[in-house]
C-alpha cells in the first residue's frame, strides 16, 4: 500500500475492507493531515468524542489512536483541554522519513520473495529514482 500525500480537507474515512485495525487507519489519517500541513504544531484536533461521533465508532477505538500518538510524541492531550498536534517543528519531515522506512523495508521485503538480491534491488531504486527526476524534469 502507498501513501499518495494530497490536501486533505475531506472529512477522515475508515474503510471496511483494509485490513489494518481502524484505530490505525485513524493514526495515519491524523500523521497525514499533519504531514501536508493541513493541521500545524499546536493546532487542537478533534475531541475523541467528536471523531468517533463523525466516524462512526466506538470512543475507545479512537481513544486508543490518540493514545498512541501520544506515545509517538505525535499529539499532547491536556485534561480538559483536549488534544492538539504535538508543538515539534520537524515532525512532519519525522514522519515522512518514518514512511520513507516502512516503503523501503516493504520493498526489500517483496524483492526477497522474489529472489531479488540485495544489489539488484538498489540498482532498480536508482532507476526509479532516474525515471521520477527525468519525468519531473519534462514536467516543469
Amino acid at each position: 500500500m502507498y501513501t499518495e500525500y494530497t490536501e486533505m480537507n475531506e472529512a477522515f474515512g475508515i474503510s471496511q475492507s483494509d485490513k489494518r485495525p481502524m484505530y490505525l487507519q485513524i493514526m495515519e489519517q491524523i500523521k497525514q493531515r499533519i504531514v501536508v500541513g493541513d493541521w500545524t504544531a499546536g493546532q487542537t484536533i478533534p475531541s475523541i468524542r467528536q471523531l468517533a461521533v463523525d466516524l462512526q465508532v466506538s470512543v475507545i477505538t479512537v481513544k486508543r489512536a490518540y493514545l498512541e500518538l501520544e506515545r509517538e510524541g505525535v499529539i499532547v492531550t491536556q485534561h480538559g483541554r483536549g488534544s492538539h498536534v504535538a508543538q515539534d517543528q520537524r515532525l512532519g519531515t519525522q514522519l515522512r522519513e518514518q514512511e520513507l522506512q516502512q516503503h523501503l523495508e516493504q520493498a526489500t521485503r517483496i524483492a526477497a520473495l522474489l529472489g531479488i538480491r540485495p544489489k539488484e534491488l538498489a540498482g532498480r531504486l536508482r532507476e526509479a529514482s532516474d525515471r521520477v527526476t527525468e519525468a519531473e524534469k519534462e514536467s516543469i
